[in-house]
């Protein structure tokens, strides 16, 4: 997908941690970057602020159980 990539893993924290830390990183995210956050749980909160500012998304379960989040700028 996108070349360069910020690992934010998050599966330790308790909420609303796991968001600050999502909400924090994607404002040092440059053009061409994606974020792969690994989470708990389906952040169901996230995926309307992702679509508000301007943000796409591609989720999955993991064979563990986990969840993994991809996050880019719509616009690459």
């Amino acid at each position: 997908m996108m070349p360069e990539g910020v690992l934010l893993d998050v599966r330790e924290l308790e909420p609303p941690e796991p968001l600050e830390r999502v909400l924090e990183a994607l404002c040092k995210l440059d053009s061409g970057q994606h974020i792969r956050m690994l989470i708990q749980r389906d952040p169901h909160l996230l995926y309307p602020i992702l679509a508000r500012d301007g943000y796409s998304h591609e989720t999955r379960c993991t064979e563990t159980g986990d969840y993994e989040i991809l996050i880019w700028h719509s616009k690459d």
